[in-house]
């Protein structure tokens, strides 16, 4: 026996994954039994701590055994050759996975109650179980999570069999087990406790880490009234206690729901930012492309925004910034070198900051700009900006990304070096 009991199983795993601490994680156990273990690693790595929602398939005559399984959001694994093994014919097969939907669906409803889950869009998720066996389980998970938008998966373990990876068939980007003995029959062999976790310790493990993680965010529909008589929507996203308010400017003719912004925008959330995700573009104008390459028009919408914020009785007088990425980034340092700007602080993704070139010396907020280390062009461009600079300034270069940083854990790091700037500039105000 290696685990006196999934605690202790938890914090010999949490010690494997030491590295994570301090990054930009959740952390998501796999009910029952995979929870108490997460809580152990969410605890040790200071991270917020849900469910993934999985339900095996466990053969008719021998329900241990796994057939397959459903997750979340339709996700559905089946393991053919146990299928084929057991002789489990399709009626059998329909039977079980309609008694594991509702299971799901009830279990949903058990432990998160009318609480939303923990966003992943963008983020490195560790996926934890109190141990592998067929993986079946486990491959549902990491489809699960895939699909909800994790930008990096860690399916993580305290014991596993011998050649467990292979089961996986690529779905988890990175894979860490405390024990993988070669003779493995059953994972409670190596627990000298193993008996069932009850639901309300799965329950009890989510609610005291909550009670330390993700400020409330008050999350509200809005209309941003421009001079000339249009409107745009927007999402304004503000903590308790927030301390500033980060309006983004989109890039390409994007929108309020870009993923890649709205998984940055998360993340500033989780740390206690406000944000303001609006389209500075009407859908009838987004069709004529010239307006997105239009910085003077662009740049007078976000000032707008920034009044119209200003005015807000969630801003209370916080300090604004400006997230902006491609031609909106062009856009932001347009609006912030304007004489008569409030922003404090502002980032550029990926900014076509040539397109505000006569304007970059007239902007007095720090300015960090996050290019892409595969970006040839743009990180060309930004290095030529940030001479023209006359502002506190900083050229972040994320090493292996491409200009969307579609790379595992890119993303994610953009989204820390502008929690961490924006952090830092506004308590100074």
């Amino acid at each position: 026996m290696y685990f006196s009991d999934r605690t202790d199983a938890g914090r010999q795993l949490a010690a494997r994954l030491d590295h994570f601490k301090g990054h930009d994680v959740v952390v998501l156990g796999l009910p029952r039994g995979g929870v108490p273990v997460a809580s152990e690693v969410a605890d040790a790595l200071d991270a917020p701590l849900d469910i993934c929602l999985v339900r095996k398939l466990g053969v008719p005559q021998q329900p241990e055994l796994a057939m397959g399984a459903l997750g979340e959001g339709g996700v559905r694994v089946v393991n053919e050759r146990v299928l084929r093994e057991a002789g489990v014919d399709a009626r059998d097969l329909a039977a079980v996975e309609e008694r594991e939907h509702l299971e799901l669906d009830q279990r949903a409803l058990r432990y998160r109650g009318s609480r939303p889950s923990v966003p992943l869009e963008g983020r490195t998720v560790l996926v934890v179980d109190d141990g592998l066996a067929t993986g079946a389980t486990a491959l549902a998970a990491c489809r699960v999570v895939r699909a909800r938008g994790a930008a990096r998966i860690v399916l993580a373990v305290p014991v596993a069999p011998r050649g467990w990876t292979a089961r996986l068939g690529g779905e988890a980007d990175e894979t860490v087990s405390v024990h993988t003995p070669e003779l493995f029959y059953a994972i409670g062999q190596f627990y000298q406790d193993f008996s069932q976790t009850p639901d309300a310790e799965v329950v009890a493990c989510l609610d005291r880490n909550r009670a330390g993680h993700d400020p409330i965010v008050q999350d509200t529909t809005v209309r941003i009234p421009m001079a000339t008589g249009v409107s745009l929507s927007g999402r304004l996203a503000v903590p308790e206690s927030a301390l500033g308010i980060v309006l983004f400017a989109h890039g390409s003719g994007s929108s309020r729901h870009s993923p890649r912004n709205r998984a940055v925008a998360a993340a500033l959330n989780r740390a206690g930012l406000g944000t303001l995700l609006f389209d500075l573009l009407t859908e009838a104008e987004a069709v004529d492309r010239a307006h997105v390459f239009d910085t003077p028009l662009l740049a007078g919408r976000l000032t707008r925004a920034t009044e119209w914020v200003a005015e807000r009785q969630e801003s209370d007088g916080l300090p604004l910034g400006y997230f902006g990425a491609s031609t909106g980034a062009a856009a932001a340092l347009w609006a912030a070198g304007d004489p008569d700007s409030s922003v404090v602080a502002v980032v550029s993704r990926g900014g076509r900051l040539d397109l505000a070139a006569d304007h970059l010396a007239r902007v007095t907020a720090p300015t960090l700009l996050v290019v892409g280390g595969r970006d040839a062009l743009v990180l060309d461009l930004n290095r030529r900006a940030r001479s023209l600079l006359r502002c506190e300034s900083r050229l972040a270069v994320v090493d292996g990304a491409t200009h969307l940083f579609e790379e595992p854990g890119a993303l994610e790091e953009v989204a820390e070096l502008a929690t961490s700037w924006f952090t830092g500039h506004f308590r100074g105000q």
